[in-house]
């Protein structure tokens, strides 16, 4: 028993090929768009900044040493470290590293800092440093032991050297 053409049931109809076509187009087209405005954007901004302008004549005139304006940041290296991580413990770590203070720092401040990442560095598994986000892990505790050991004066820690062996 054939079906009649009002029984048969109904193809599930889509949109034409010519509308999908004119779709993808257009999706494309924004993508590119997108891309575009979005990578000048970027470039724009990778841009240097211009240096600042120096007026020779007051440059003659300065002394050689010059002293920090007030509020403005004093940057101090501290003496290199050289010490062993925890695990493994054959594995040593050199590190160059500078405190960015809000003003001037006594030298015992200075010096306790130092010593708090040198301890901190031996307490370090080798697991917890690598990669990127092992070593932004690293600076930020860094960061926040020379904060707490400054009184909240240490603003960054910037690690110059950081060698592993």
């Amino acid at each position: 028993m054939a079906l009649t053409e009002a029984e048969q049931p109904a193809a599930p109809k889509g949109p034409s090929l010519v509308i999908q076509l004119v779709m993808l187009v257009a999706m494309t087209a924004a993508a590119l768009g997108v891309g575009w405005l979005s990578g000048s954007y970027l470039k724009k901004s990778e841009l240097p900044a211009p240096p600042p302008k120096v007026d020779h004549e007051k440059k003659a005139e300065a002394p050689h040493e010059e002293k920090p304006a007030p509020g403005a940041p004093v940057l101090v290296n501290l003496a290199p470290i050289t010490t062993n991580l925890a695990a493994p413990a054959d594995v040593w770590v050199r590190t160059d590293l500078a405190v960015m203070f809000d003003t001037p720092q006594p030298v015992q401040v200075q010096e306790a800092i130092q010593q708090d990442l040198l301890a901190y560095l031996r307490t370090v598994k080798m697991h917890q440093v690598e990669g990127a986000s092992g070593y932004l892990h690293l600076k930020a505790d860094m960061q926040e032991r020379a904060a707490i050991r400054s009184g909240g004066h240490a603003k960054d820690v910037l690690i110059r050297t950081l060698l592993f062996e």
